[in-house]
């Protein structure tokens, strides 16, 4: 029996299915169907969920961190704070299967509503003894002391569209500290808009779009094709837009 399997090895649906409507949001959303009609394996290491605004990617970050237990508006599965709840019932829905022999320990880091969970903390306590509170440093700053503080630990680790937060020099920072994560036994689920963070080396990259979920490499990401066309000639990308 291998009892070397990461935190979690398979997303599908559970008891509480029937909670989604057939027809209603998200069951409208065709990633989402897919997840609950068929199930997710979950690869050791990063696995990118790369998509348009509207995806489903987001949603299935947030669900399936909510079923490992952690908070929907982000922290430890001890953080217990809520500023307006909008998660979708597709956590309530969905059931893990655990990696034998693995820790329990998890973050989740969503970037829109980090701010609350930084008051939150600061409530609790405070910062540790020679650092700064969070609301005190820039948005940047702050993201990359909850990596520096959160993430050192074997666990289970889900990031939505953290490079929001972040300049290039900065997401190459984040990539170092996954890849840290990863050597020390964790495992990371992150949807994500960014080219340079997709393009981390041993990923596993899902692509989200219309078709549902499908695995691709980096070269073959729609994301990817749009940057290099943008990035070769701008203007033929803003004349459309600007006349």
């Amino acid at each position: 029996m291998d009892f070397d399997q990461p935190p979690v090895v398979r997303v599908e649906a559970g008891p509480e299915r029937e909670r989604l409507v057939p027809g209603e949001w998200p069951m409208t959303i065709p990633a989402v169907a897919q997840v609950v009609e068929k199930g997710l394996d979950l690869a050791d290491g990063v696995t990118f969920l790369v998509g348009e605004n509207g995806s489903g990617k987001s949603t299935i970050v947030e669900a399936v961190a909510m079923a490992y237990g952690l908070n929907p508006e982000g922290g430890s599965r001890n953080t217990r704070h809520s500023t307006r709840a909008s998660e979708s019932p597709l956590g309530s829905a969905l059931r893990l299967q655990r990696g034998l022999g693995a820790g329990r320990w998890g973050f989740f880091l969503r970037a829109e509503t980090m701010h609350g969970w930084y008051t939150y903390m600061e409530d609790l306590g405070g910062p540790p003894a020679g650092e700064p509170a969070f609301h005190e440093m820039s948005h940047g700053e702050s993201f990359l002391a909850v990596l520096r503080q959160r993430f050192d630990s074997p666990g289970f680790y889900c990031l939505d569209e953290p490079e929001a937060a972040l300049s290039f020099m900065s997401t190459m920072g984040l990539i170092s500290t996954l890849d840290g994560v990863v050597r020390d036994g964790g495992q990371v689920l992150c949807a994500t808009h960014s080219p340079v963070l997709a393009a981390m080396p041993g990923a596993t990259i899902i692509e989200v779009g219309d078709w549902g979920l499908r695995e691709t490499t980096w070269e073959d990401l729609e994301l990817v094709r749009h940057w290099r066309s943008y990035l070769d000639d701008p203007r033929r990308y803003l004349r459309h837009i600007l006349d």
